[in-house]
């Protein structure tokens, strides 16, 4: 039964990024993790159990979030981020029609942060609050999908090395996710995130 523990304990922090956090950066105290998933575990597997197998089996599970190390730290550790407020985005259904006005338009903003998210069946627009109603103004009601205001971006321009580095994008999303803050969208170009 130590193995069906374990996994169930895998799973409920596997769900949990606050105590993925805390056995990642090494603040969580296992007994105190063991305590708060007891009832759960329990309540999982119709029966009691004892405290010690399920701390063997937090101690477990940190194995699987350990502290960035060697290339993907130094990539992470050499990233500039940038963090831009009052971004829009609109989603409008993938048209020669609209493909055209989203070209049209490049071209008329071209000081302005206008980044553009094409997808198999919709883009998506990211670009400066001010230019919302002139954006949405731009596609007929039916063609969009969906439209949100104060938004923010972040940017984060990586050293070239990251191009070769896997997991360095996780790093950066766990971090985010972990304090539960959603992503709406997201896109890379060369060192750019």
């Amino acid at each position: 039964m130590v193995n069906s523990v374990s996994k169930i304990v895998q799973n409920l922090i596997d769900g949990d990024l606050s105590l993925q956090d805390a056995l990642q950066r090494d603040y969580g105290n296992y007994s105190a993790i063991a305590r708060m998933l007891k009832p759960k575990v329990e309540e999982i597997l119709g029966r009691h159990v004892k405290l010690e197998s399920l701390i063997t089996s937090v101690k477990r599970a940190k194995a699987g979030y350990k502290p960035l190390r060697g290339r993907m730290a130094k990539v992470v550790a050499g990233s500039v981020i940038n963090i831009r407020t009052d971004v829009a985005k609109v989603s409008v259904e993938k048209t020669k029609r609209n493909l055209e006005k989203i070209r049209k338009t490049l071209v008329d903003f071209p000081e302005e942060i206008f980044q553009v998210i094409e997808g198999m069946s919709a883009i998506t627009l990211v670009f400066d609050q001010k230019l919302f109603d002139e954006i949405c103004s731009m596609f007929r009601e039916k063609d969009v999908l969906d439209k949100k205001q104060n938004l923010a971006t972040v940017i984060i321009r990586s050293p070239d090395e990251i191009i070769d580095t896997p997991g360095c994008v996780l790093a950066f999303y766990s971090t985010v996710s972990r304090r539960h803050i959603n992503i709406e969208e997201t896109m890379s170009c060369f060192t750019d995130t």
